[in-house]
């Protein structure tokens, strides 16, 4: 099954403190709250230097989408992520102050509750056909640019920051629709950790 989850659609919310706004990409179950979701996806935009919220018993996965992030966390040493750095993985348990360095920062957020579940979020290169072998139940796709997907039988065309959630399905072909697409991420949801 293939649930397609348009850019277009979604709503910017302003965060708290004032410091940028996010986009629910994605949720489990449907229409969750942020304390019961099982997992989440969004996009957010980073206006101003501030805090990260806290989420007691949640893991994080974050990828900058655009410019440059310091990220400062309370243990561990400061990093500048930009859209070449890998997703970076860490506890939403954990301070966190983050500064956009040039402008706004776009970033692509995937958060797990560790007793559910938990994830992997890889960045593929999209300048040709791209097969994609699904090794969970369900997996999200997130196009940074226009794209066609072929999966369960269905092509689709997606657009910029459109996703693509697909479950039971065990492979999908993408195809960049033009020059600025060069990248999708895959987010794959799996079972939780034994404890």
């Amino acid at each position: 099954m293939v649930v397609v989850h348009r850019a277009a659609a979604r709503t910017a919310v302003p965060w708290k403190n004032g410091g940028g706004v996010t986009r629910e990409v994605a949720v489990w179950p449907r229409g969750s709250p942020l304390d019961r979701f099982a997992w989440r996806i969004s996009i957010a935009e980073v206006l101003s230097s501030g805090p990260f919220s806290v989420f007691p018993g949640i893991e994080r996965l974050m990828a900058v989408l655009s410019g440059r992030l310091s990220f400062a966390p309370a243990e561990g040493a400061t990093q500048v992520l930009t859209a070449d750095s890998a997703p970076l993985r860490f506890s939403g348990e954990l301070p966190v102050h983050a500064t956009p360095l040039d402008g706004v920062v776009t970033d692509l957020n995937l958060m797990t509750r560790t007793a559910a579940c938990r994830a992997e979020l890889t960045c593929r290169a999209l300048n040709a056909v791209l097969p994609l072998r699904l090794a969970a139940l369900r997996s999200v796709i997130v196009t940074l640019g226009p794209a066609s997907l072929r999966a369960g039988g269905e092509r689709l065309t997606l657009e910029e920051f459109d996703a693509a959630e697909l479950s039971g399905l065990s492979d999908c072909e993408l195809a960049p629709a033009s020059a600025r697409t060069g990248r999708v991420y895959v987010a794959t949801i799996l079972p939780a950790l034994p404890a």
